[in-house]
């Protein structure tokens, strides 16, 4: 299925029905098949080539919404930008995408300008919001454009987006994906979180991540449900947007709902119209979804496991729990899913593999890296270097990153099994092991520790609550308090930036003794 014809046909469908909410802005489908086919239409005035790359810089507000369907009309390939970015980090995406055209936040237009100059490629340039002379409009480009189809002939198989990964390791990868390879992933979610026209979804993460734009945004429209723009996330406007708009249903990473929860001032009643609760990003503690089942029992819990790359593919279903906590569920319905070991080789049940899979749902490609690429399909699988076993019912249990494990005296520890036990403390409600080198042992595993609000405990205490559940070889050597967590923009903790901190204090102190 094409991209566009998601808005197409719930516009044919619900042309007068509420597309798109926010702040004081609505928008029908009628309204967004219009501005979707002006900008498309623009695109073509423009007289670029096929597959000729259009990058957009944009908070979550509508415009974002109908660049992207348009650009899905125009053949384009449509480059997700971060906003999180540094000047550097942006220069540095937009020259890898080999971007020519470029859409921006006017929030972002100080950032953009320092940048432009040293990107020749991009020709041209348009503000989303208020654009001071001599800027060019973003709205002002779609009124001279016609809103009638453009008429571009499309293939479900053609490249059509690019989304940068986190950077949990390095420089993001641009995750070059076709049109059928998202529509994959809009079902999977439709059909495993049962979303249908009826739902008024909250969009509370950033749209230039796969987990608003395709496991939320796409999937509502392919249904004809209405969308809520959050421009910014706290636990108080989500408790307003669910109240003001009958919200039924949102996507959130485990820390949003962990917020959500710890809220001083939560009321269930602020929450009465919600049913459903889809997340994924990173691993949900188990003290967060029983105490969703507890305080929210209404809320549908979902969980979905997949990559950027892949998409959806394994889905724990409300129905799983509380009897299977700790798991991250089973093939979903549409994606072949298996464990291997490094020979390509499917391991027998209860014994560690990689996750892997294959099918219309994996990436095309890392953009202009065919090295990445190529590590990345081993044995016509497509490998996620997440490690995990199964039991008899084929439900997954993630053992760890493979890159993160710590070998540790000739030992594999692997880090998810010391931060299950650390979340087993009352006192703990985020957590994040890694290894650092060690001369003897090679690596030795460090915890750091967030700890619920309102919650004491001492650093000692939690290594010794570590080691009366652990192999010796396998307790925290280390543990420090923190506040928070440096994160990717999806919620993920970035263990390489807390290696990389004591890198550069080991380094430090090496320097300082040298010159003592």
């Amino acid at each position: 299925m094409l991209t566009g014809d998601m808005l197409r046909r719930a516009a044919e469908r619900f042309s007068e029905k509420t597309a798109v909410i926010w702040q004081d802005v609505q928008m029908t489908f009628g309204q967004l098949e219009a501005q979707s086919n002006q900008f498309a239409n623009a695109l073509a005035g423009l007289a670029l080539a096929p597959g000729a790359k259009v990058a957009i810089l944009c908070r979550n507000r509508p415009e974002y919404v109908s660049a992207f369907f348009g650009a899905a009309r125009s053949g384009v390939v449509f480059v997700n930008v971060s906003v999180l970015y540094s000047a550097e980090e942006l220069q540095y995406v937009l020259d890898q995408a080999e971007a020519e055209v470029l859409l921006y936040d006017d929030a972002f237009t100080e950032r953009v300008l320092s940048v432009l100059a040293k990107l020749p490629r991009i020709r041209h340039s348009y503000v989303i919001g208020e654009a001071v002379a001599p800027l060019k409009s973003y709205s002002e480009l779609l009124q001279r454009s016609p809103d009638t189809p453009p008429g571009v002939s499309i293939a479900e198989d053609d490249p059509f987006c690019i989304t940068y990964t986190g950077g949990t390791t390095g420089r993001p990868k641009g995750v070059l994906a076709s049109h059928r390879a998202r529509s994959v992933t809009a079902h999977t979610v439709v059909v495993e979180s049962k979303l249908d026209e009826r739902d008024v979804v909250a969009i509370v993460t950033p749209l230039f991540h796969v987990a608003a734009l395709n496991i939320m945004l796409q999937p509502a429209f392919l249904v004809g449900a209405t969308v809520v723009l959050l421009p910014k996330w706290d636990a108080r406007s989500f408790a307003f947007c669910v109240r003001t708009h009958g919200v039924t249903t949102a996507f959130m990473v485990p820390t949003q709902v962990a917020m959500v929860l710890s809220d001083a001032d939560f009321e269930s009643a602020d929450y009465a119209s919600w049913r459903k609760l889809n997340f994924s990003g990173a691993p949900m503690p188990d003290w967060v979804q029983q105490t969703m089942l507890e305080r929210l029992p209404q809320v549908r819990l979902t969980q979905f496991y997949g990559q950027s790359e892949m998409g959806i593919v394994a889905v724990m279903k409300h129905e799983d729990l509380p009897g299977r906590l700790g798991s991250i569920g089973r093939q979903a319905f549409n994606a072949d899913l298996a464990l291997l070991g490094t020979d390509g080789q499917p391991v027998a049940q209860g014994e560690v593999g990689e996750i892997c899979t294959r099918g219309e749902n994996v990436m095309l490609e890392y953009y202009r890296d065919p090295v990445q690429t190529e590590k990345f399909r081993v044995h016509g699988w497509a490998w996620s270097g997440d490690l995990a076993t199964f039991d008899k019912d084929g439900y997954m249990t993630l053992v760890d990153r493979s890159k993160d494990m710590i070998i540790s005296g000739g030992e594999n520890i692997y880090p998810k099994e010391i931060e299950i036990v650390l979340y087993e403390h009352d006192a703990v409600a985020e957590c994040a092991v890694f290894g650092l080198p060690d001369k003897t042992w090679g690596e030795l595993p460090v915890a750091h520790v967030q700890l619920k609000p309102g919650s004491s405990v001492s650093e000692q205490a939690l290594i010794d609550y570590c080691a009366t559940r652990l192999a010796r070889f396998k307790r925290p050597r280390f543990v420090k308090l923190v506040d928070d967590f440096p994160r990717t923009a999806i919620g993920k903790i970035q263990k390489n930036i807390l290696r990389e901190q004591y890198k550069k204090e080991a380094e430090q102190e090496a320097q300082k003794e040298a010159t003592e």
